[in-house]
């Protein structure tokens, strides 16, 4: 096919992939500092990242013009600002943080008796302490430390300012325990979840969307000395457009090492950020924090389809009549993919990390994926429904 010049301009704008990463275009992108004049409504800026009290931001949200003004410039901060906005006094009463860390604490200590250890994405497994879906089982287990935790004022108004309404919280509960190192740096959910070779295959607007789709948080549950490990943040490198490909290059590892920032916590304190921005645990050097943090990961709800579809169902139905034709050559090898992707569930989430873990990557295994090796080993219907059933089980929660 005749490619010209402009074709040519088009497809490098749309597409990226690693070699997109120039370091000193990254470099000159994130030296900036956080002025005062631009986010008047901040109490203190730190390290360049924006300092609101929470008692003035609860104050403000009193009034419905002050309200939307402050979510605007939240908004606009994580945006295009630093990328990272902190609540002191998140919690004016911390009593339902302790309530809930009381709870956590046994969970972590169940985990421990049951021999349940569990992973981190970007952490050494069995360094710290994590649950999953924190969310579900705090609501599960004390509904009214739940009401009284997330009944939280700022958790609702900064979700709306990034998000608008009808979002999702889930959140996991990690504990960095006294030794326990630091994670490697990191973007986060969704692109931040998948593979180099997979993101090039999603056009340049789907790496600026993807951010925009989640929110990320943390709720100290812990006074946290920077000594004890608070995250470690890069502000700004949240507006780099093949950052999804840069966090993964030497050269951008070293120079978050060499740059990031990192500020104390006290207990009912809060951060969120845009979940593009270069971060990572940090090191606990103490020798007897536990530090615990809830970290909140806050969904759009618009990142779901219109109807719902059971396609396990689909995929059993269908399993049989692709085998059939893939092996009489009805269906070639990329007819029978396309078939598949609209078929079978090409996302590994949401799952039930406590059953699904991802082994060997970032994310468990697909439906298509389960599907493609039954179809490539040749399994028999009845292998493959076995497979489909147990793939299922896993996602429940």
């Amino acid at each position: 096919m005749k490619t010209d010049n402009i074709s040519e301009l088009r497809s490098h704008r749309v597409w990226l992939n690693a070699d997109d990463c120039d370091l000193d275009d990254f470099k000159r992108l994130i030296n900036r500092t956080t002025s005062r004049a631009d986010y008047p409504l901040a109490s203190d800026i730190q390290s360049n990242v924006l300092i609101y009290d929470g008692d003035a931001v609860r104050s403000a949200a009193q009034n419905p013009e002050s309200r939307k003004a402050m979510l605007a410039e939240w908004a606009e901060a994580m945006l295009t600002g630093p990328g990272i906005i902190v609540f002191k006094k998140a919690f004016p009463d911390v009593a339902p943080v302790d309530a809930a860390t009381k709870i956590f604490f046994d969970m972590i200590a169940e985990q421990h008796a049951n021999n349940a250890g569990v992973g981190d994405h970007f952490g050494k497994p069995g360094a710290n302490d994590r649950i999953w879906n924190a969310v579900e089982k705090l609501c599960l287990r004390d509904p009214q430390t739940f009401a009284r935790y997330y009944s939280n004022e700022i958790i609702a108004l900064v979700s709306e300012a990034w998000l608008g309404t009808s979002y999702q919280i889930t959140s996991q509960l990690n504990v960095v325990n006294p030794g326990g190192e630091a994670q490697s740096v990191h973007r986060d959910y969704h692109m931040g979840f998948q593979t180099a070779k997979e993101i090039e295959r999603f056009p340049v607007h789907a790496h600026q969307l993807s951010p925009v789709m989640t929110l990320q948080g943390a709720v100290a549950h812990c006074d946290m000395p920077v000594e004890s490990g608070p995250t470690l943040y890069l502000p700004y490198s949240q507006s780099f457009t093949p950052g999804y490909f840069a966090w993964r290059k030497p050269e951008f590892k070293e120079f978050f090492k060499n740059n990031y920032i990192q500020l104390p916590l006290a207990k009912g304190d809060a951060v969120f950020f845009n979940p593009a921005m270069f971060h990572a645990a940090g090191t606990n050097r103490t020798k007897d924090i536990k530090r615990m943090a809830n970290l909140l990961q806050v969904s759009s709800a618009y990142g779901r389809a219109m109807e719902a579809v059971d396609r396990a169902r689909m995929s059993a139905a269908l399993y049989p009549s692709l085998l059939a034709m893939k092996a009489s050559g009805e269906l070639d090898a990329q007819g029978t993919d396309n078939a598949v992707a609209a078929c079978a569930e090409g996302y590994a989430f949401p799952t039930n990390l406590d059953r699904d873990p991802p082994i060997g990557g970032l994310a468990p295994q697909t439906q298509q994926q389960l599907m493609h090796k039954a179809l490539a080993e040749s399994w028999e219907p009845a292998k493959f429904n076995e497979g489909l059933d147990k793939h299922s089980w896993r996602r429940l929660t």
